[in-house]
């Protein structure tokens, strides 16, 4: 009787306690995510149309828009070629410094944002270490193009190589050895059977790096000195436009990002549901 008993109360338990889970859940989801989305969207609408158009349209923004599309495809394409070398060395290979070499790969996860940024301006700032051989040179890197794309990279850097080195773990050495035995070369075992085994990994990561790379605003505010039209990204644009009462079109540039986020968010979910309902594919 006690055994039934207590069957049945976990029985009754079980459902209760899910609902109790699922709402809390929702309750935060709807606080912290859907509204604050909602009044995104809602705040760049308010003047209509023809308003929200009009602040998209504006040379700066669109300026702005074009920046961060630029930064965040080299910063992408540079940590999707440093992500399967990290990966594939780290998790095919053995050599000395190897647990070095995957502390330093997630670095940028432990350093604030804004310290990476200030980094680079020691580095290669008017009076940072090589400030003097840049200006000599006439090099610009700091309050410029190139010194915000390295800070993107950095806070980028882990995405990739930490999608990719679990996946190439799990899958062990078996295949690339099989086929080095049949006579494949190194460029061959690569795109014939490393790449076609990780490429769902591979593109998780990349999804993720960009999505980071495009909302990424305190490294990139350190070291792009704000210049209006020239080194402004949106999260930048949007708050000197948010600090000059500028709100409409603030939100409107805002609603860009927030857009470009439920975008990642679908292809994401997509991905996610093909991993699923693949056979023997890795988990991500």
């Amino acid at each position: 009787m006690l055994i039934q008993a207590h069957r049945a109360t976990s029985i009754a338990e079980g459902p209760t306690l899910r609902r109790i889970l699922l709402g809390i859940t929702l309750i935060f989801l709807t606080l912290f995510l859907l509204f604050p989305l909602a009044a995104v969207f809602s705040e760049a609408l308010s003047q209509g149309l023809s308003v929200y158009w009009q602040a998209i349209n504006e040379p700066d923004a669109t300026s702005a828009i074009r920046l961060t599309l630029l930064v965040t495809g080299l910063s992408v394409s540079l940590n999707l070629v440093f992500g399967l070398c990290a990966s594939w060395a780290v998790a095919k290979f053995s050599f000395p410094g190897k647990s070095l070499l995957i502390t330093l790969i997630d670095l940028p996860f432990s350093v604030s944002p804004v310290i990476s940024g200030l980094i680079y301006v020691l580095l290669f700032g008017a009076h940072g270490l090589f400030g003097a051989w840049l200006k000599a040179n006439d090099v610009e890197i700091i309050f410029a193009v190139p010194g915000i794309v390295l800070a993107t990279v950095f806070v980028t850097l882990p995405f990739v190589a930490r999608e990719l080195i679990p996946i190439m773990e799990a899958q062990g050495r078996g295949d690339e050895e099989a086929a080095r035995t049949l006579g494949a070369s190194g460029w061959q075992i690569f795109f014939r059977v490393t790449l076609p085994n990780v490429k769902w990994g591979l593109l998780y990561g990349v999804l993720l790096c960009n999505a980071r790379a495009m909302g990424e605003f305190g490294a990139v505010s350190v070291v792009s000195g704000h210049i209006r039209g020239m080194t402004n990204t949106m999260p930048l644009h949007v708050e000197i436009l948010y600090n000059e009462y500028n709100f409409v079109a603030a939100f409107a540039v805002a609603s860009l990002l927030a857009l470009l986020a439920l975008v990642t968010l679908a292809l994401k979910a997509l991905l996610e549901s093909h991993n699923t309902n693949t056979p023997n594919a890795p988990r991500l």
